[in-house]
């Protein structure tokens, strides 16, 4: 008997006893982030040498949707960033060009680039507040400071000196983000502001990285809430995964200079699991929460992380993306951590071009 006509017997035989044939279910890759234990994951999506290995909504939730970045702007404003410091409008460790802070005096007058997009401006700042209306984040995007979030950040005194002391802070983010706008335009107009920003977006990192769904958020100002608020569908926060793994949006398109993405990689000097706008996987200071999983997973892998559970990682060692967009309460999030680790650490490293078979 042939194996053809064998699996058309098995069929023939199962129908005959009333039952419909069917195989058990493989494992799959993404089955640990929708454990009950990792709830609620809404979207996730694993990319392999360019390739979608996996994508899987939950009840609900389709390639209709956009899912808010929270914190993950963070990483497309560095982005964003690095495009004004190769076109030399800005430099990494020159001093922050806001004329706010350019007072006779004025310490905030010395803070580097650099310093900001490591989180060790000095900026007083607190970031989860207790009660939590108290955090300055909360206070500036949802009660007084909506209509000039930037404005509100740029009064703010130092606490600590520029450089010595890691602060993990959306204002600083938001800071960048208008710093972008002012290279742009002069105009106080919201409205040109913000349309500068959004056509500079979409020239210099959405169009070459293949993305159509992004929608930028906006305070009154016109300013870009670039440290907690823009929306993309499941695939596009893939492709941008996709810039943070090589540089490259589609076709290969160059976007993110080879030296940029370098410094986004390299762990701050204040926290080593954290590098220019963006999360390592390396061991942070004793006493600081985790972000992702040192020991599963490559040193090099790197991740957007957003508030309740928004991750975009990237691992060159490996040529992967994993993308996971949901609702977990941040005190809950280890189990989901851990199931991203899983996942990682079950994926070859990719053999160098030159190893020996």
């Amino acid at each position: 008997m042939t194996m053809k006509s064998g699996i058309a017997g098995g069929l023939f035989a199962a129908l005959l006893c009333g039952m419909t044939a069917s195989a058990a279910p493989e494992p799959r890759a993404l089955d640990p982030l929708f454990r009950p234990d990792a709830s609620e994951t809404r979207a996730a999506l694993l990319i392999q040498d360019g390739k979608i290995v996996e994508k899987r909504y939950a009840a609900g939730y389709s390639d209709a949707n956009r899912f808010i970045s929270w914190s993950m702007a963070k990483s497309v404003t560095a982005v964003l960033i690095g495009e004004l410091v190769a076109d030399g409008k800005l430099q990494l460790d020159a001093p922050v060009p806001f004329a706010e802070w350019q007072t006779p005096g004025d310490p905030r007058a010395k803070i580097t680039l650099r310093q900001m997009l490591n989180m060790a401006s000095g900026i007083s700042h607190t970031e989860v507040g207790d009660p939590v209306y108290a955090s300055d984040t909360n206070q500036i995007l949802f009660v007084g400071g909506t209509g000039a979030m930037a404005q509100a950040a740029l009064v703010k005194p130092l606490e600590a000196a520029p450089g010595s002391k890691f602060e993990y802070s959306s204002m600083t983010s938001l800071l960048l983000a208008e710093l972008i706008t002012r290279q742009l335009t002069d105009s106080r107009d919201p409205r040109v502001r913000a349309e500068a920003y959004r056509a500079f977006a979409e020239d210099r990192l959405f169009r070459p990285a293949g993305i159509t769904s992004a929608v930028l958020e906006f305070d009154g100002a016109g300013t870009q809430i670039g440290g907690s608020i823009l929306y993309m569908s499941l695939d596009d926060w893939g492709r941008f995964g996709k810039v943070l793994l090589d540089g490259q949006g589609e076709a290969q398109a160059p976007i993110i200079q080879a030296d940029w993405l370098g410094f986004m990689r390299t762990p701050s000097v204040r926290d080593g699991g954290y590098g220019g706008q963006i999360w390592l996987n390396r061991p942070r200071p004793a006493g600081s929460d985790a972000a992702l999983f040192p020991g599963q997973g490559p040193a090099s892998l790197t991740s957007a992380i957003g508030h309740l559970g928004q991750y975009v990682i990237a691992s060159p060692d490996q040529g992967t993306v994993l993308v996971r967009l949901g609702k977990t309460n941040d005190p809950d999030l280890g189990p989901v951590r851990t199931a991203l680790g899983q996942i990682m650490s079950s994926i070859p490293r990719k053999k160098a071009a030159n190893a020996q078979p």
